[in-house]
């Protein structure tokens, strides 16, 4: 009996090693995740909840140049455009955006000296009310911030990186948040007030986490589809597949090319990788502005819809709309000489994932519902910087003078299984594995070759 009491005994003493261990291995990544991405994820939360509300900053930023006395006569869409190249002469035309109603102004979108700018133009007089410097409108300021951080593509990498190894804090998050006690309630789901600073700190910072995780890790799976690297393949995956748009959209046999619409215009994620059909009957003369307009009228295009103007003499007219609700958007090429629909591309026509994202980016961005959907946004994002910010505060009053503060490498196979476990992730977001690779590197060729680095990084 007692031989048995002792094998018990040594076996739940195992167990428990082998489940610390597992612990210790989880915080381990858990920390130096933190420590990295704490700085990029709380730059992604504080744009995130700007650009929530794009439409009411930039209501009361250009309300002037947004808005016209309403008037019963207007002047045609192309006597608008010729005052806009009366105005700049040296200017290329390149967008057309019809005003919404009688009270809004029409946008005419120029190129001019390797600068893009909207001019606004009164559709009742044909006056210009103004202009702006597309590169230095706040919204579109804090959009470039958010998604690459203002450094072209090698900041498109970083947020990337900091969104897939989100996913990461998130997963270990929940694990080292699960209770070991499954009566357990304080400190689980609501922190605890009367167990001293340290313990508050801890649940002031896991908590909160637990209760915006899911609301977390949706605006990272939302988010990902507009990054550089994994966003591409697996838009190119979707095309390709036949999730993202069916393989048989075009309206009569339209030609095409290798151009995607991407390059010629601002269109719908499902829509970026359509190729662009080429306008082939030249010897007809060109449709004019207005036609394209009354075309678009008579192919239901929601309100705020832009149409891009062919800039070659096999380009199209491609008329795109970015509307709060993904199931008004839309992308239609016209051909330049006779207005023919060579391609009509809807919701309707997406895949199921083309539908998904779709839809999933306009929860991201807050339009979807209004402002019930601007204000569930903005709860999350300050969620996740109140939880960096916390993260960041108990590590700190943790931290020893001489070392970084980490957990010690747990003994026994823990270590290794949670790497096996990240290095799988890694090939889902290769990112991820390349800055795993990196940091093996570094370890191997640099810290472990310094005593004093390894004692800061490692032996803490």
């Amino acid at each position: 009996m007692q031989e048995k009491c002792e094998e018990s005994a040594s076996t739940t003493k195992k167990s428990t090693a082998r489940s610390q261990g597992l612990y210790k291995a989880i915080w381990r990544w858990h920390f130096y995740a933190g420590l990295v991405f704490t700085p990029f994820l709380l730059i992604l939360a504080v744009t995130g909840g700007m650009y929530l509300f794009k439409p009411q900053i930039e209501e009361k930023l250009y309300h002037d140049l947004y808005h016209v006395q309403a008037q019963s006569q207007s002047v045609s869409p192309s006597a608008q455009v010729q005052a806009v190249k009366e105005k700049y002469p040296d200017a290329d035309v390149l967008t057309y955006k019809p005003s919404e109603r009688s009270t809004r102004s029409s946008e005419v979108g120029i190129s001019l000296k390797d600068h893009t700018y909207t001019i606004y133009v009164n559709p009742h007089n044909g006056h210009i009310i103004g202009k702006l410097d597309d590169s230095s409108r706040l919204m579109n300021q804090i959009e470039e911030f958010h998604g690459e951080l203002m450094a072209g593509t090698a900041g498109d990498r970083i947020v990337e990186l900091a969104a897939c190894w989100a996913i990461v804090l998130i997963v270990t998050g929940a694990f080292l948040w699960w209770p070991r006690k499954k009566d357990k309630i304080k400190g689980v789901l609501i922190p605890r007030f009367s167990k001293g600073k340290n313990v508050l700190m801890r649940d002031l910072h896991a908590v909160p986490a637990f209760w915006i995780s899911a609301g977390m890790l949706f605006l990272v799976l939302t988010g990902l589809p507009w990054s550089g690297l994994w966003g591409n393949a697996f838009q190119q995956v979707a095309t390709n597949s036949g999730v993202g748009y069916p393989p048989s959209i075009w309206v009569g046999s339209a030609p095409t090319s290798t151009v995607q619409t991407k390059d010629v215009a601002d269109v719908p994620w499902g829509a970026e990788t359509l190729e662009v059909p080429s306008s082939t009957a030249s010897q007809y003369t060109k449709v004019s502005l207005d036609d394209i307009v009354t075309i678009s009228r008579e192919q239901h295009m929601h309100d705020g819809y832009t149409i891009s103007i062919p800039q070659e003499p096999q380009g199209v007219y491609t008329l795109s709309v970015f509307s709060p609700r993904a199931q008004d958007e839309a992308t239609i090429h016209l051909d330049q000489y006779t207005g023919a629909v060579l391609a009509d591309y809807r919701y309707d026509n997406y895949g199921f994932m083309g539908k998904l994202i779709a839809l999933g980016i306009t929860l991201h961005k807050g339009t979807q519902f209004g402002f019930i959907n601007q204000l569930i946004g903005l709860i999350i994002c300050i969620g996740i910087a109140g939880i960096a910010i916390s993260g960041a505060l108990l590590w700190w009053k943790r931290k020893p003078d001489k070392n970084m503060g980490a957990p010690k490498v747990p003994e026994g196979n823990a270590m290794r299984i949670v790497t096996c476990i990240i290095v799988v992730f890694g090939i889902f977001f290769p990112l991820v594995g390349l800055s795993l690779v990196i940091v093996w590197l570094l370890d191997f060729f640099v810290i472990k070759r310094i005593p004093a680095l390894k004692r800061f990084l490692i032996n803490a």
